[in-house]
């Protein structure tokens, strides 16, 4: 049983003190460090007050081990997504860690992308998988980068790396999130989502391309979901603008360029 150590790590990620908690939980600093120490069993009551404090459920604090978790898992069970209180169904995330405990971005290339759908959540096909940082995103959030395939989500190009932040509750997407979504029959796609999932246990799926036609996708069908965050290509995404328009503005800014340039040398 984890129920001393688990109350004790939440505790020193909150910033607080034994007499802190057990003031607010209406208890001795003594009883609290008995359960903290695994010298004392708390009752049924102060399992249930404990629980309600750290907003995660008794099963979880009682029967799993929260320092063996990374901490963009860590993170999300604090935020309030411990699926026991959520009632959803597991989404097991196997993931990777580097040498001070930080999770990896895995890199996930198209050539790689038919056996992630069978692989996602087996821990050794993802640890073979490349990977990397990237410095500006948060330490408390767990990523994966994909690379897309094809024009649907033009002027995104095709071939372009795609860094997804992981959705634990899917319910919580909203209508215009970018998603990158593991399937179980159309493997990886990158769509717009529109989210109807409480209506019809659905997601209708939107390319940036007006050529392909939106679909709609069963939730029975998915097996992860990203949310877009950033995506790196070495090409320069399709201008929107006409070509004669493009060009009539590049000539504009030059004009003016050449007027303040003007100006600076009049007044030197």
């Amino acid at each position: 049983m984890y129920f001393g150590r688990n109350i004790k790590l939440l505790r020193k990620r909150k910033g607080r003190t034994q007499d802190e908690i057990a003031g607010t939980l209406k208890m001795k600093r003594s009883t609290l460090s008995g359960y903290e120490n695994g010298v004392a069993q708390p009752s049924i009551d102060n399992l249930i007050h404990i629980s309600d404090y750290f907003n995660i459920s008794i099963d979880t604090l009682v029967r799993i081990n929260l320092s063996e978790l990374s901490e963009s898992q860590l993170s999300e069970i604090e935020r309030g997504y411990d699926v026991f209180i959520k009632g959803s169904r597991l989404r097991v995330l196997a993931t990777t860690v580097d040498s001070e405990n930080d999770e990896n971005i895995e890199l996930v290339p198209e050539k790689a992308k038919a056996g992630y759908t069978r692989g996602f959540a087996d821990p050794e096909f993802i640890k073979e998988l490349p990977v990397f940082k990237l410095p500006f995103l948060s330490k408390e959030r767990k990523y994966r980068t994909f690379q897309i395939k094809g024009d649907s989500m033009l002027p995104v190009p095709d071939g372009s790396w795609v860094t997804g932040e992981f959705v634990l509750d899917w319910t919580l997407l909203k209508n215009g999130d970018a998603c990158i979504i593991t399937t179980l029959n159309e493997g990886v796609v990158f769509k717009i989502i529109e989210n109807n999932i409480e209506k019809s246990k659905s997601l209708k799926l939107y390319s940036l391309n007006p050529v392909y036609e939106p679909y709609d996708l069963n939730i029975s069908e998915i097996r992860e979901i990203w949310k877009f965050t950033n995506f790196i290509s070495n090409e320069i995404p399709e201008p929107q603008l006409p070509k004669g328009d493009l060009l009539k503005t590049v000539a504009n800014l030059q004009y003016e360029m050449n007027k303040i340039k003007e100006k600076i040398d009049r007044n030197s």
